[in-house]
């Protein structure tokens, strides 16, 4: 039933005096039947707010503790700072490219949940840009 459209009669403008057909689908949230023109219905777009945030506290937060509390630390902050100033604020790998993009992240080139020892030494880290960033397969990297 997901995605489903379902024309909906008298729901639309009024025209020349008759009605248009407004299309709605049911709420993409499994098993619901409540007809949306668009997004989740009220009762899902609130289950789903509540449930990240309880990932958030319950999961994200405890299993990678060591890890938020490390991206929030001082010490992390000024190395960031200064891989991004060494790499003159850019992405390093669209320079590799002949482009010039402005970096908007540093990125660990060893995974530091095997090289924590080297979290904070500068020649494991790349100033990149999101787009970049986001191309680079974290499982692969070793």
């Amino acid at each position: 039933m997901t995605g489903t459209v379902v024309p909906v009669v008298g729901s639309g403008r009024r025209g020349g005096g008759r009605d248009n057909v407004a299309l709605k689908k049911f709420c993409p949230h499994r098993g619901c039947t409540t007809l949306v023109e668009s997004g989740r219905c009220e009762v899902h777009t609130k289950d789903t707010s509540q449930i990240n945030k309880a990932y958030d506290q319950s999961i994200r937060l405890k299993r990678d503790k060591q890890l938020t509390e490390f991206y929030h630390s001082d010490e992390w902050e000024a190395t960031r700072l200064q891989a991004l100033r060494r790499d003159h604020y850019l992405c390093q790998e669209c320079l590799r490219h002949e482009k010039i993009t402005a970096a908007d992240m540093v990125h660990h080139t060893k995974p530091i949940r095997l090289y924590w020892h080297r979290r904070f030494t500068l020649i494991y880290l790349k100033s990149l840009c999101n787009s970049c960033h986001s191309k680079i397969d974290h499982e692969k990297e070793v």
